[in-house]
């Protein structure tokens, strides 16, 4: 059963603006509780409720809050920007007992200046992109038909990721499938939603709408990586 969430709190989203603009150590420290009633709980109860969600359409997806719920703590010692705070909340769901990166899965990013919601496979391994790569020019009638369908597209858009610029080895670039033969990933990707919707108490059913729309797709990529044939049931 779904747990209800009313949104997120204007105080978490306070919170937020000031710790972009004073991102750092000195700031955060004297106000962590703020962050921990005000962004980090309200988010473990987000994440809460969108488990209930996945358990009407994807259970395989539900995540308990900490193992879902990514830190506030940037890791800098590889990049330029050292602000050591990440200025929103972010969670992932991947299937029960796999890592992070070993299947595809859903992101939600929130915060006051920007609402990420993903699905898919982000930085699969040269044998997993093997694997969906054989698959959608094995069953390339289903895989047109799933990220073709236009009820999906409406609701979560098309699906992206960065692609390589001729066919990769293997395969003839006259493959009807030659577009997304040439994806190193696939992943649908929304930045549009506006932002004061987090606030508000159907926040949870918007992210849940567009998770459950792109789950036929989910379902497709994860079954290549698992080596199953498709089933026209799953998807349709």
């Amino acid at each position: 059963m779904a747990t209800a969430f009313g949104g997120f709190p204007e105080a978490g989203f306070d919170f937020l603006r000031e710790l972009k603009e004073n991102n750092e150590r000195e700031w955060f420290q004297p106000r962590k509780e703020i962050y921990e009633t005000a962004v980090k709980a309200p988010m473990a109860a987000f994440v809460e409720a969108l488990n209930g969600e996945f358990a009407r359409f994807a259970p395989e997806y539900i995540t308990e809050p900490k193992r879902a719920m990514h830190r506030i703590y940037r890791d800098v010692r590889f990049s330029k920007e050292k602000h050591p705070y990440k200025t929103k909340a972010s969670a992932s769901f991947h299937l029960g007992g796999a890592g992070k990166e070993e299947m595809a899965g859903y992101f939600v990013g929130v915060s006051p200046f920007e609402i990420e919601i993903a699905g898919g496979i982000y930085m699969p391994e040269p044998a997993q992109t093997l694997a969906i790569r054989n698959r959608i020019a094995e069953e390339w009638e289903e895989w047109a038909a799933l990220v073709g369908n236009k009820s999906r597209r409406r609701v979560a858009g098309e699906v992206g990721g960065d692609s390589l610029t001729r066919p990769p080895k293997g395969f003839a670039k006259d493959h009807p499938a030659d577009f997304w033969l040439r994806k190193k990933q696939w992943i649908y990707w929304d930045t549009g939603l506006d932002p004061a919707l987090a606030v508000r108490p159907g926040f949870v059913k918007e992210i849940a709408r567009r998770f459950e729309a792109t789950y036929p797709v989910i379902r497709f990529l994860n079954g290549a990586m698992a080596g199953r044939k498709v089933d026209r049931s799953e998807y349709f």
